[in-house]
Protein backbone atom coordinates (compact mmCIF):
# COMPACT_ATOMS: atom_id res chain seq x y z
CA UNK A 1 0.00 0.00 0.00
CA UNK A 2 1.33 3.41 -1.00
CA UNK A 3 0.92 6.50 1.15
CA UNK A 4 -0.02 9.36 -1.13
CA UNK A 5 -0.59 13.06 -0.85
CA UNK A 6 -2.13 13.85 -4.25
CA UNK A 7 -2.39 12.84 -7.90
CA UNK A 8 -3.05 15.54 -10.47
CA UNK A 9 -2.62 16.39 -14.16
CA UNK A 10 -0.71 19.55 -15.02
CA UNK A 11 2.53 20.58 -16.70
CA UNK A 12 6.08 20.11 -15.52
CA UNK A 13 6.86 23.58 -14.26
CA UNK A 14 10.58 23.28 -13.57
CA UNK A 15 13.77 21.73 -14.87
CA UNK A 16 14.67 20.48 -18.32
CA UNK A 17 11.12 19.27 -19.09
CA UNK A 18 9.41 22.60 -18.30
CA UNK A 19 6.14 23.00 -20.17
CA UNK A 20 5.58 19.28 -20.78
CA UNK A 21 2.16 17.88 -19.79
CA UNK A 22 2.47 15.31 -16.99
CA UNK A 23 0.50 13.45 -14.38
CA UNK A 24 2.04 14.03 -10.96
CA UNK A 25 1.93 11.37 -8.28
CA UNK A 26 2.98 12.98 -5.01
CA UNK A 27 3.85 10.26 -2.55
CA UNK A 28 3.70 11.12 1.13
CA UNK A 29 6.60 11.36 3.51
CA UNK A 30 10.22 12.33 3.32
CA UNK A 31 13.38 11.11 4.98
CA UNK A 32 14.74 14.67 5.31
CA UNK A 33 13.44 17.75 7.11
CA UNK A 34 14.50 20.72 4.98
CA UNK A 35 13.53 24.03 6.56
CA UNK A 36 12.71 25.61 3.20
CA UNK A 37 10.42 22.84 1.91
CA UNK A 38 7.23 24.34 0.49
CA UNK A 39 5.46 21.08 -0.26
CA UNK A 40 2.65 19.46 1.69
CA UNK A 41 3.60 15.81 1.41
CA UNK A 42 1.53 14.58 4.32
CA UNK A 43 -0.49 11.40 3.87
CA UNK A 44 -3.94 12.19 2.47
CA UNK A 45 -4.88 8.68 1.30
CA UNK A 46 -3.63 5.15 0.82
CA UNK A 47 -3.69 3.42 -2.56
CA UNK A 48 -2.50 0.21 -4.15
CA UNK A 49 -0.17 0.31 -7.13
CA UNK A 50 -3.08 -0.65 -9.41
CA UNK A 51 -5.26 2.13 -7.99
CA UNK A 52 -2.54 4.70 -8.67
CA UNK A 53 -2.11 3.49 -12.25
CA UNK A 54 -5.90 3.65 -12.76
CA UNK A 55 -5.99 7.22 -11.42
CA UNK A 56 -3.11 8.20 -13.74
CA UNK A 57 -5.13 6.83 -16.68
CA UNK A 58 -8.29 8.57 -15.53
CA UNK A 59 -6.66 11.99 -15.09
CA UNK A 60 -4.06 11.97 -17.84
CA UNK A 61 -5.60 9.79 -20.54
CA UNK A 62 -2.84 9.06 -23.02
CA UNK A 63 -0.38 11.57 -21.51
CA UNK A 64 2.88 9.61 -21.58
CA UNK A 65 4.74 11.45 -18.80
CA UNK A 66 4.24 10.61 -15.13
CA UNK A 67 6.26 12.37 -12.44
CA UNK A 68 6.75 10.63 -9.10
CA UNK A 69 7.51 13.24 -6.50
CA UNK A 70 7.06 13.88 -2.83
CA UNK A 71 8.49 14.42 -0.20
CA UNK A 72 10.83 11.68 -1.24
CA UNK A 73 9.11 9.14 -3.53
CA UNK A 74 11.87 6.54 -3.18
CA UNK A 75 11.40 6.40 0.60
CA UNK A 76 8.45 4.05 0.07
CA UNK A 77 9.39 0.45 -0.71
CA UNK A 78 6.44 0.04 -3.10
CA UNK A 79 7.77 2.82 -5.34
CA UNK A 80 9.74 0.27 -7.37
CA UNK A 81 6.55 -1.72 -8.05
CA UNK A 82 4.74 1.49 -9.00
CA UNK A 83 7.50 2.43 -11.44
CA UNK A 84 7.29 -1.01 -13.06
CA UNK A 85 3.48 -0.85 -13.32
CA UNK A 86 3.54 2.63 -14.87
CA UNK A 87 6.14 1.51 -17.42
CA UNK A 88 4.01 -1.54 -18.30
CA UNK A 89 1.11 0.89 -18.81
CA UNK A 90 3.18 2.69 -21.45
CA UNK A 91 4.15 5.67 -19.30
CA UNK A 92 7.47 7.49 -19.31
CA UNK A 93 8.36 7.72 -15.62
CA UNK A 94 10.21 10.70 -14.20
CA UNK A 95 11.32 10.79 -10.57
CA UNK A 96 12.07 13.89 -8.54
CA UNK A 97 14.29 12.78 -5.67
CA UNK A 98 16.62 14.24 -3.09
CA UNK A 99 19.03 11.45 -4.06
CA UNK A 100 19.63 10.23 -0.54
CA UNK A 101 18.12 6.73 -0.94
CA UNK A 102 19.89 4.46 -3.40
CA UNK A 103 17.42 2.69 -5.68
CA UNK A 104 18.15 0.67 -8.81
CA UNK A 105 16.18 2.24 -11.65
CA UNK A 106 15.60 1.13 -15.24
CA UNK A 107 17.59 3.07 -17.83
CA UNK A 108 14.47 4.65 -19.36
CA UNK A 109 13.38 6.21 -16.06
CA UNK A 110 14.31 9.89 -15.91
CA UNK A 111 15.88 10.81 -12.57
CA UNK A 112 16.08 14.40 -11.37
CA UNK A 113 18.20 14.67 -8.23
CA UNK A 114 17.82 17.78 -6.14
CA UNK A 115 20.38 17.39 -3.36
CA UNK A 116 19.55 18.58 0.12
CA UNK A 117 21.25 17.43 3.35
CA UNK A 118 22.99 14.38 1.90
CA UNK A 119 23.20 12.51 -1.40
CA UNK A 120 24.09 8.91 -2.22
CA UNK A 121 26.92 9.13 -4.76
CA UNK A 122 25.33 6.36 -6.85
CA UNK A 123 22.14 8.41 -7.24
CA UNK A 124 24.16 11.49 -8.24
CA UNK A 125 25.94 9.42 -10.86
CA UNK A 126 22.66 7.94 -12.15
CA UNK A 127 20.88 11.32 -12.33
CA UNK A 128 19.72 12.52 -15.74
CA UNK A 129 19.19 15.98 -14.31
CA UNK A 130 20.64 17.81 -11.29
CA UNK A 131 18.66 20.66 -9.77
CA UNK A 132 20.21 22.62 -6.91
CA UNK A 133 17.91 24.71 -4.74
CA UNK A 134 19.29 28.20 -4.12
CA UNK A 135 18.24 29.36 -0.67
CA UNK A 136 20.39 32.39 0.22
CA UNK A 137 23.37 30.57 -1.40
CA UNK A 138 24.31 28.04 -4.08
CA UNK A 139 24.94 24.68 -2.35
CA UNK A 140 28.42 24.20 -3.82
CA UNK A 141 29.21 21.39 -1.39
CA UNK A 142 27.26 19.02 -3.66
CA UNK A 143 29.16 19.92 -6.84
CA UNK A 144 31.85 17.21 -6.53
CA UNK A 145 29.19 14.47 -6.65
CA UNK A 146 27.84 15.91 -9.91
CA UNK A 147 31.21 16.54 -11.58
CA UNK A 148 30.26 14.34 -14.56
CA UNK A 149 27.03 16.27 -15.23
CA UNK A 150 27.52 18.87 -17.96
CA UNK A 151 24.55 20.98 -16.83
CA UNK A 152 23.37 21.87 -13.35
CA UNK A 153 20.07 23.68 -12.91
CA UNK A 154 19.85 26.35 -10.21
CA UNK A 155 16.35 26.83 -8.87
CA UNK A 156 15.69 29.80 -6.60
CA UNK A 157 13.75 28.64 -3.54
CA UNK A 158 10.22 30.01 -3.66
CA UNK A 159 11.07 32.17 -6.70
CA UNK A 160 12.03 34.74 -4.06
CA UNK A 161 13.70 37.85 -5.47
CA UNK A 162 16.94 37.54 -3.46
CA UNK A 163 17.29 33.84 -4.36
CA UNK A 164 16.65 34.63 -8.03
CA UNK A 165 19.39 37.30 -7.91
CA UNK A 166 21.89 34.86 -6.36
CA UNK A 167 21.07 32.11 -8.87
CA UNK A 168 21.14 34.49 -11.83
CA UNK A 169 24.53 35.93 -10.84
CA UNK A 170 25.95 32.42 -10.43
CA UNK A 171 24.58 31.23 -13.78
CA UNK A 172 26.00 34.28 -15.53
CA UNK A 173 29.43 33.76 -13.94
CA UNK A 174 29.44 30.04 -14.95
CA UNK A 175 27.69 30.13 -18.36
CA UNK A 176 28.98 26.82 -19.66
CA UNK A 177 27.66 24.65 -16.86
CA UNK A 178 24.72 26.22 -15.02
CA UNK A 179 21.18 27.17 -16.08
CA UNK A 180 18.40 28.99 -14.27
CA UNK A 181 15.27 26.98 -13.50
CA UNK A 182 12.25 28.91 -12.27
CA UNK A 183 9.07 27.33 -10.96
CA UNK A 184 7.00 28.45 -13.94
CA UNK A 185 3.87 26.61 -12.82
CA UNK A 186 3.64 29.05 -9.91
CA UNK A 187 3.69 32.03 -12.29
CA UNK A 188 0.69 30.71 -14.22
CA UNK A 189 -1.24 29.35 -11.24
CA UNK A 190 -0.98 25.70 -12.26
CA UNK A 191 -0.78 23.02 -9.55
Amino acid sequence: MLQASEIFYSIQGEGLWTGTPAVFVRLAGCNLACDFCDTDYSTKFFATVDEVVAKVRELGGDCPMVVLTGGEPLAQTESVALIAALRRDGRRVHIESNGSIFTELPDDVWLCVSPKERVDARMAERANEAKFIVDRRVPEEHLPLFAAKPTILLQPEGNEKHNVAIALAYVKSHPGRFRLSLQTHKFIGAP
